[in-house]
């Protein structure tokens, strides 16, 4: 086409393409891995806050994007062999929206930058050295400023039923985000409120059952769920086990409380993720994880399911209601 003719078809329309669209069709196609715990639909308006940030920034799957999806369906112990599988495909990056997932990440790499998404404690853990200066092949978010979030989900948890004295804490021993690191302050929260804490283990659905039964038999008067994608992919079968017990449960993440539990208390992984699709657009475009600072959230959502209450003869006080950002009816 000649310089008149290719006036005339600017003129016309005919060639009015976004300049993002035009860096699309001659630029680099990148491939990123995206390594979660939970199943895809427990997550799934999560994963499109990521991706529609990802769009804004000008990434498009399938078009310079290209996202390799591994989903360990709540399996922690699956996670070390889908991240070896990413790091096979050559990935140029992978985003690990879970500590768990992080962790197996950074144990399958030291080389391909990993943007993690929620960990509790990333220092702690051994992710990064600093959140200032992470130091190595990992940066990105964090769920809470520190582990204490579990003394306030406890506090909160305590003046929804105040007379409960014998709380169960549900956690999954295979996964380190799921207690370990906030333990202590958990601990500490308990004595100051006078109750008493009972640890029960679940790996996944199959030990369920038995969980709630042991939480039976010592008469647990309220549950406490720990963090970990391993409760957030089965949160329907986890209200439904509580509701049927009726116990009173405070949950980390909002989709919890949506699918039954009582109360959660968190970040909004939503409204959050996008800060992540960041970090992605900023590594692909030459930045080094080492030198990014890790960001934490400063704010925190509480939900309160009102119908999950009434199933299970709960009357919430009206100061805890109105300090609710999402009350389900």
């Amino acid at each position: 086409m000649d310089r008149r003719a290719l006036l005339g078809a600017l003129a016309n329309g005919a060639l009015l393409l976004p300049l993002r669209a035009l860096a699309q069709q001659t630029g680099r196609s990148y491939r990123i891995g995206y390594l979660s715990t939970p199943t895809r639909a427990s997550v799934e308006h999560v994963l499109e806050a990521f991706l529609s940030k990802l769009r804004e920034l000008g990434w498009v799957e399938g078009q310079n994007l290209a996202i390799e999806y591994r989903w360990a369906d709540g399996a922690v112990e699956r996670l070390p062999g889908l991240a070896a599988e990413l790091v096979r495909q050559k990935a140029d990056l992978i985003v690990a929206p879970a500590q768990s997932a992080a962790i197996a990440a950074k144990n399958a790499t030291s080389s391909i930058p990993i943007v993690m998404m929620f960990p509790i404690d990333p220092v702690e853990s051994g992710l990064i050295a600093s959140l200032a200066r992470p130091g190595g092949n990992v940066t990105g978010t964090t769920f809470a400023p520190d582990p204490s979030i579990i003394g306030k989900q406890l506090d909160l948890l305590h003046e929804a039923v105040p007379a409960a004295s014998r709380v169960a804490v549900l956690w999954n021993p295979v996964d380190s985000s799921s207690l370990a690191q906030g333990e202590a302050i958990l601990e500490s929260a308990a004595r100051s409120r006078r109750v008493r804490l009972q640890h029960v283990d679940a790996r996944g659905p199959a030990d369920f059952e038995s969980a709630f039964a042991s939480m039976a038999r010592e008469r647990a008067q309220a549950l406490l769920l720990s963090s970990t994608s391993t409760f957030l992919a089965h949160g329907t079968t986890l209200a439904e086990l509580s509701i049927k017990q009726r116990l009173p449960t405070m949950c980390n993440f909002r989709e919890m409380a949506e699918a039954g539990g009582l109360m959660a208390y968190g970040v909004n992984m939503a409204d959050f993720i996008g800060r992540a699709a960041v970090y992605v657009d900023k590594i692909l475009k030459g930045a080094k994880p080492a030198e990014l600072p890790v960001e934490q959230p400063t704010k925190f959502e509480l939900t309160i399911n009102l119908k999950t209450a009434k199933a299970i003869g709960v009357s919430l006080p009206q100061p805890l209601l109105l300090r609710a950002d999402q009350v389900i009816t």
